[in-house]
């Protein structure tokens, strides 16, 4: 691959869209297993539909989980620019 070039607006645009594609999956999938253990903390904390409270356990590994995988995302794509950025050199 050659180096973006980022002396116009599209290929600013260009470039911030090869970004946004990188680590993708993990972070929407980081993002659902957010969403997905914060409902199951509020609904197993105030005891709605009968589960106890000891799943809300699972909740909060959930939250772990989700946040690694969006660390990762942001950790592939600062990654993926350093090394676009140093092909110029």
């Amino acid at each position: 691959m050659s180096l973006p070039d980022l002396n116009t607006e599209d290929g600013r645009a260009v470039y911030r869209k090869e970004l946004r594609d990188v680590g993708r999956p993990l972070r929407l999938g980081g993002l659902a297993l957010i969403i997905l253990a914060a409902v199951v903390v509020v609904v197993t904390s105030r005891g709605m539909l009968g589960l106890s409270p000891d799943l809300a356990v699972v909740g909060y590994a959930m939250l772990a989980a989700g946040w690694g995988l969006y660390l990762a995302a942001v950790f592939l794509r600062t990654r993926h620019h350093k090394r676009r950025l140093a092909e110029g050199l």
